[in-house]
């Protein structure tokens, strides 16, 4: 199957210059040859902890990031960033749902307007028309077409979040972009808006990709899963695998940290502790970008950078020690 969206070896750096004359002195390596792909219909969580680089990714594939080298394609096509014809293309099949509703709402437009500006901006039906389309998706996400006078503030955050969530699918976007949906929602109002989210998704046949650090979110959420770690991927896989079978020592460290749903597993099991010094992106280690902070490492992990090497059928890791050998078992609920 052709992917829907095609990442290789995408580079983010900002330079950090300084004195008189600005001279570059070093880059900020905030993604750093990040490479995957997001089938049609499927959804890809991206994990890692705040920092990691999973924002600036995002940004990339929205067209708002200039990458500073790899490729992005969409449905087969090449993006070319800085182009206003690509940026306005992507912006119809690429749509964005952010982790703070009410700052993605101008507090000063009706909700009406405010999903119907994508429409407006891209020219598409007439007054007419984009009310009564604005009508519909209110009635998609759960809310009620009179809703569309009201403004941001008369709504709660949950009711704001499907809004927003009405706004990205107004024109019909084949990808949306979850950055953290739901982390600022009250853990009650959450498992709706996913369930509204993955119900949308059997709908549409629409393809995600989840930006969260919240691991017991994405166990439920997503199909597949890359871990994400000061820039690079150390991990990717299908989500029962990895959360099964982690085989990179930090993708371990993250689940152990993830509360069971069974006491008795709860109690027994034993939470990894990460020690040492996370590595600034403006100066990461020569070697593996985890070398710092792993209990396994050995000579070679502070020497050579491991590469993202198939591990069994379907899971990747960048681990010189464990690519190696068998992934293993101990973290599975």
């Amino acid at each position: 199957m052709t992917p829907l969206l095609s990442v290789r070896d995408l580079k983010v750096h900002f330079p950090i210059r300084k004195g008189f004359f600005r001279g570059e002195i070093r880059n900020v390596k905030a993604v750093d040859g990040v490479t995957f792909d997001i089938a049609p219909g499927e959804s890809l969580a991206l994990v890692g902890e705040s920092g990691c680089g999973k924002s600036t990714l995002g940004a990339a594939v929205l067209g708002m990031q200039v990458p500073t080298s790899g490729t992005i394609s969409f449905a087969g096509e090449a993006v070319r960033h800085g182009e206003s014809a690509t940026r306005t293309r992507l912006s119809r099949d690429i749509q964005t749902v952010f982790q703070d509703p009410v700052a993605a709402l101008n507090p000063k437009m009706s909700v009406g307007d405010s999903i119907a500006e994508p429409l407006a901006i891209h020219g598409v039906g007439d007054a007419k028309s984009r009310a009564e389309r604005v009508a519909e998706l209110l009635r998609l996400v759960g809310l009620h077409p009179q809703h569309a006078e009201r403004r941001p503030n008369a709504f709660s955050g949950g009711q704001r979040q499907r809004i927003v969530i009405a706004r990205a699918l107004a024109l019909q976007p084949k990808l949306l972009i979850l950055d953290e949906p739901v982390s600022a929602l009250d853990v009650s109002i959450r498992s709706q808006i996913l369930n509204l989210l993955l119900d949308l998704q059997k709908r549409f046949g629409l393809s995600y990709l989840f930006i969260s650090h919240d691991l017991s979110v994405v166990r439920h959420f997503a199909d597949r899963v890359a871990v994400m770690y000061l820039g690079k991927l150390v991990e990717t896989g299908p989500t029962d695998t990895v959360f099964a079978r982690p085989v990179h020592p930090y993708t371990e460290a993250l689940l152990s940290a993830v509360p069971l749903p069974d006491p008795v597993l709860q109690r027994t099991r034993k939470r990894i502790v990460l020690t040492g010094d996370l590595p600034s992106p403006a100066n990461p280690p020569k070697g593996c970008a985890f070398v710092t902070r792993c209990p396994l490492a050995v000579d070679i992990c502070r020497l050579d950078p491991p590469p993202l090497v198939q591990v069994g059928k379907a899971q990747q890791a960048a681990c010189h020690l464990r690519a190696a050998a068998p992934a293993q078992e101990g973290l599975s609920a």
